[in-house]
């Protein structure tokens, strides 16, 4: 195996482990192991130009660097804008802590709930310590790949412009947001896998990722709105609740220190700042061992209830899928979506995003003018919510189970044309649907009942919309490709270029509420060429499919 540097720059620090009680060759040795099996794993971000014969051969997540560092980019003017560090460095902290987390979330939970360990290394003589000591390592060696990466080249420039404090400073305020964000991680994880095991923590693991993601992207929100531009002058308004915004402890510390005020509010910051990742961290290396035992919960799989179906339900499914084989391929796909943990980790933060966005527009575009708010228009803002479609269209292709495609072969299948018209109304009425109720609800009770027309007509058009990304898209049966093969053919164009459909949708929609009843007419229109489409979309053959 490969003798890497990152582990001949850890030799230096033998003695400190050894303090500790780690048996460092042992610790090294896996290290070395767990290194190696990363040349075969693909980042997330990266996996689109991940190809296979390369991945035994390289370290793909190093190669991917190069993105984070263009990332880091974007960074630099924030460094460069003024000399108000509490705004812009709670803002260079926002969006450092966002690539982080992501990373952390897409990347990193399955080394932090890795099982592996346990049932090769635990029946040999190797100390509890020195496996959870390794893995914490393992995550700490490419956090700090990821974090020079981002950060490297705006830390840079901030010491040429504003000096060695800010860069000395600005560097520890980095290294305490990874603690945080390492130790806040494995506290949720942890937290989950004490009260619950199996299946159904797997499902609560996945929801958490999928709420963090979410919640990252409100407080970032919340943390632009901290501050008021008043005279081109940006002013902050100190609130209780900007406690909870962690990016402003760190831009408090650099904003005190640069400038000598040492006032109540940045001094409960900075102190929060310094004390919250050091004890998150601390509090993780404390329970390591009970989360290490907790652990082995995950390997637990647990027999799934079958769902009992009601009548209501099942009349619904009639009216919807009119064949017997349509309602099975509806439920299957149904489930599948359901169930498929590797699907709800990429599509459902997606369909958080679809509610949030709208909502996002129409505080950026009003701010504090809500009183016009009921006369406005803002409610077609709600066609955000279809930019995601085609992303899932894309995903529906793709399962970890993908190798029990082969029931379509065997199925009594009389045309795949059911196949096909099945699993998009799984998707539409079982993931869109209730995402787009409840947007609807919030949206009638902003702009009240008059805007009811608009709102049937918008999901006809997501219907519609659903149908020509089909039709755009490669064909292939539904939850028959592996994931490893997720974006490598180079789908990124083709979404933009559908998004722009969204586009159109919008501006005829709202060109349709200039002219008297137009509404009306524009859903008439969607209704029928929904009918039209609908009807030509499907007639695929088995040689159209991809294989």
């Amino acid at each position: 195996m490969q003798d890497y540097r990152t582990l001949k720059l850890l030799d230096c620090f033998e003695r400190i482990f050894s303090g500790f009680g780690v048996d460092y060759k042992i610790m090294r040795r896996l290290l070395q192991v767990k290194l190696t099996m990363d040349g075969r794993r693909v980042p997330t971000i990266f996996s689109q130009n991940a190809k296979k014969e390369n991945k035994e051969k390289n370290n793909q997540y190093i190669k991917s660097l190069w993105i984070y560092v263009l990332f880091g980019l974007f960074l630099i003017p924030f460094v460069l804008m003024g000399d108000n560090y509490l705004f812009q460095m709670s803002l260079f902290y926002g969006i450092f802590t966002f690539f982080v987390m992501t990373s952390m979330i897409s990347d990193f939970s399955s080394v932090l709930l890795d099982i592996r360990d346990r049932n090769i290394l635990f029946p040999k003589p190797v100390d509890r310590k020195t496996i959870s000591t390794a893995k914490m390592v393992h995550v700490t060696i490419y956090l700090s790949f990821l974090t020079i990466a981002l950060a490297g080249i705006p830390l840079i420039v901030g010491l040429i412009k504003n000096g060695l404090l800010f860069f000395l400073i600005a560097a520890v305020n980095i290294i305490l947001i990874d603690l945080l964000v390492v130790g806040l991680t494995a506290l949720i994880y942890l937290s989950i896998l004490r009260f619950f095991d199996g299946e159904k923590l797997k499902d609560i693991i996945n929801y958490v990722q999928i709420g963090l993601s979410l919640m990252i992207m409100v407080g970032y929100q919340l943390l632009i709105r901290s501050f008021e531009l008043i005279d081109l002058t940006v002013s902050l308004q100190p609130k209780w609740w900007q406690v909870f915004i962690f990016p402003m402890w760190f831009g408090a510390n650099i904003e005190m220190m640069m400038k000598g005020t040492f006032q109540p509010f940045y001094l409960i910051f900075s102190a929060l700042g310094l004390i919250v990742p050091i004890l998150s961290i601390w509090i993780y290396l404390k329970f390591t061992s009970t989360f290490e035992q907790n652990l082995q919960k995950l390997a637990y799989h647990g027999k799934s209830k079958e769902k009992k179906r009601s009548k209501v339900g099942q009349f619904l499914l009639n009216i919807i899928c009119r064949s017997p084989e349509e309602r099975a391929v509806f439920r299957f796909a149904g489930s599948m979506m359901r169930n498929e943990r590797d699907f709800k980790l990429k599509a459902y933060p997606s369909l958080g995003f679809s509610i949030v966005i709208p909502f996002i527009i129409i505080m950026n575009t009003l701010r504090e003018d809500f009183v016009q708010l009921s006369d406005s228009k803002s409610y077609l803002t709600i066609y955000f919510s279809l930019i995601i479609i085609p992303t899932i269209m894309i995903l529906l292709k793709y399962s970890g189970k993908y190798k029990g495609a082969f029931i379509y072969r065997v199925a009594p299948l009389k045309q795949l044309k059911l196949v096909f018209s099945g699993t998009i109304k799984a998707f539409i009425f079982k993931l869109y649907l209730p995402v787009y109720l409840l947007l609807s609800a919030l949206f009638l009770f902003l702009f009240g009942a008059k805007i009811l027309p608009d709102l049937v007509a918008v999901f006809i058009s997501a219907c519609l919309y659903a149908v020509i990304c089909f039709m755009v898209l490669k064909k292939a049966l539904p939850f028959s490709e592996s994931f490893d093969e997720y974006n490598q053919n180079g789908n990124s164009a083709i979404i933009f270029g559908l998004m722009l459909i969204v586009a159109l949708f919008a501006g005829l929609h709202f060109a349709s509420t200039l002219l008297p009843y137009g509404i009306y007419l524009y859903l008439g229109v969607s209704i029928i060429c929904l009918g039209i489409f609908w009807k030509l979309a499907f007639n695929i053959s088995w040689e159209q499919i991809v294989e």
